[in-house]
Formats: structure tokens, sequence, C-alpha cells
């Protein structure tokens, strides 16, 4: 795995499950929490380094998760799947081509840049319009590691449910989301970090996410130096789940940043 060249300051821009949390119409416990960290937007992490940002996942939250951090360039998006809650804020990178005046650079698998074309088909279909439409670069990914601002992004496959999808390792750490299986071959991919994210929806199985047990016995498995669980339902409680978990393993929050490349954060 090629060197990061420098550390890298991931933020969690949404910690939460496709519907969120607090979910709309629910008045549990957790969805009437007044603690900030039950409070959870759509999965998505921001990774700052060399004076650049890239965004692993355009929630429909974009919006917010930009202006919460006070995001001033965007520099490219990775996708993990196409799934509404990881693209549906894509109409909202026009600002950063108006900033940038330069399209943006967008990172897909074939199925996943096809869903995109589809649900975004007046970005790409060429028609005159007159209004503003994002301006992107598409390219497209498999499971070979590809470079971006001089670091190595390595595309992890991953089951959800019966989709293939990917996750992302970048030098020491790895995102990984939405995922009801790590297969074995991308197990070999994913030793010796020191960070790792991965989701752990809830303690009840489910046929396309991760448990929170099932997502302790990974990090068993893989032994990252830290790890940190996101996508999470509102089934969870941010502040009792974490007096229960190991001393390395931490519930993620929405605007939680983690350094690598150096053992800060």
């Amino acid at each position: 795995m090629a060197s990061t060249g420098g550390p890298i300051r991931i933020t969690v821009l949404g910690s939460g499950t496709s519907v969120g949390v607090p979910t709309l119409g629910c008045r549990c416990r957790v969805c009437r929490s007044e603690d900030p960290r039950d409070k959870r937007l759509r999965p998505s992490i921001l990774l700052a380094y060399e004076g650049k940002t890239v965004v692993v996942d355009t929630t429909p939250d974009f919006r917010s998760q930009a202006l919460r951090v006070e995001m001033e360039r965007l520099d490219a998006v990775l996708y993990t799947h196409a799934h509404a809650d990881h693209i549906m804020g894509l109409d909202d990178v026009r600002p950063f081509n108006f900033r940038q005046q330069a399209p943006i650079p967008i990172y897909a698998s074939f199925e996943t840049m096809e869903t995109i074309r589809r649900c975004f088909s007046y970005i790409f279909d060429g028609s005159e319009t007159e209004s503003s439409v994002p301006r992107l670069e598409t390219h497209l990914i498999d499971g070979s590691p590809f470079q971006l601002f001089g670091v190595e992004f390595l595309p992890i496959a991953l089951l959800h449910g019966k989709s293939r999808i990917f996750g992302f390792r970048f030098g020491t750490a790895a995102y990984l989301t939405d995922h009801s299986e790590i297969p074995e071959e991308s197990v070999e991919r994913l030793r010796g970090l020191d960070v790792l994210i991965l989701e752990a929806l809830r303690h009840k199985p489910h046929p396309t996410h991760s448990s929170l047990e099932q997502s302790l016995r990974y990090v068993e498995t893989l032994a990252p130096e830290r790890a940190f669980f996101t996508h999470i339902s509102h089934d969870l409680s941010h502040e009792q789940i974490e007096r229960q978990l190991p001393p390395n393993v931490r519930l993620a929050y929405d605007g939680l940043e983690i350094a690598i490349g150096d053992k800060a954060g």
C-alpha cells in the first residue's frame, strides 16, 4: 500500500442510516435524545489532505453537511454505490464549480455511474438549459487502485445483500459502509490499518447491513488500531452503546474528526 504522503484528516459528515436519526414520525428514546451525537445525517465522510478536499458519497444532506463543516472547496467525489442516500445530493456540488471554475471529478463503478447518469440525466444529456448544471468529469473504477492528488485509493469489494459495492482504503485507513459481508479477498486488503470505519446498523441482524455484533467480530478479525462504527440506526443510543464497546472501538458521530498519518485524533 502506497504511503499517503502526509496526514489525512477524516471528518464524518453523516453517521446515520438511509432515513437518518431522528427518524420521521418516530418518538423513540433515541429520536427524542438531546445528545447531539444521536443526531445522525445520511452516511458520508470528507477527507482533507495536501490542500484538497475529497468526499465519499453525496447524500441528500450534502448541502447541510458542507455548510456545517464550512467546506470551501470540493476536489473529487468517490461513490460507494448508487442508493438514494448516497447519491441524491449530487446537484449541490454546483457552488464548488462556480468557486473553482472547473469540473469536479467523480469516481464510481460502471453500475453506479449508470444509475447516476439515469437519475441526473439533465447533467449528461448535453441538452441546452437556461439554468446551471453540475460540471463533472466521470471516472470508472473497478478493484484496481487509483491515484488521487498523490494518495493511492484501493477499492474494497463488499456485499450489500446481493449487490456488490465498494468501500475504500487510503493509506492506513479504510471506510466501509452498507455491507452485509466483507468477502475473504477483501479481508486481506484490510490488514495493518490504523483506522477502520465500518457500519454497525443495530443489534438485530439485517439482510443487507452489518449488525453491531457482526461488526465487532470484523474488528476482532481485522485488528485495526482504532475502529469507528457508522451507519447507525435509532436502535442504538450513543452514550449507552459506547459504554459497552472495547477501548479501541467507538461510535462515530456527525462532525467527528479523525487524523491518520499521525496518531492524533
